[in-house]
């Protein structure tokens, strides 16, 4: 029964490795089926089709557009600074950002829009107004 089984999983070893070469074999062909001299032609104008698709991050988009030898793609102009680990990097809260937490929230801004405005997080936002007194108590 053993030797069966060694067998069984020999042979699809062997199957397993034909049809690797008969995918490679079509995969070599693809760029040629398509009017393209090379592999990299093909792939350069592959990542140019679906840099453009949505759903995308743009930051992706551009670097599957970039083919070599293009100059990179700018950056949005209100990118968000990374720190370490690529999170967004963290803002000093200073006695001008209270400030404006405060005016906006007496101006009745939503917690939201004030964290969009002064730059902070959505839970500073809640913990300034917090210690603010501007949230009502339940």
């Amino acid at each position: 029964m053993a030797q069966d089984t060694i067998k069984k999983i020999a042979e699809y070893k062997t199957r397993l490795a034909d049809l690797e070469r008969e995918l490679f074999a079509q995969l070599a062909q693809l760029p040629a089926q398509y009017g393209f001299a090379s592999a990299e032609e093909f792939i350069a104008a592959f990542r140019q089709a679906v840099a453009g698709k949505p759903g995308r991050k743009p930051g992706k988009a551009a670097k599957a557009a970039k083919v070599e030898g293009e100059p990179k793609a700018e950056k949005p102009a209100k990118a968000a600074k990374r720190g370490k680990g690529g999170r967004k990097a963290r803002v000093k809260i200073t006695p001008e950002i209270i400030a404006e937490v405060k005016s906006l929230a007496e101006g009745g801004k939503t917690g939201k829009e004030i964290a969009k405005a002064t730059g902070i997080s959505l839970p500073s936002v809640q913990n300034l107004k917090k210690k603010l007194g501007l949230v009502a108590k339940r």
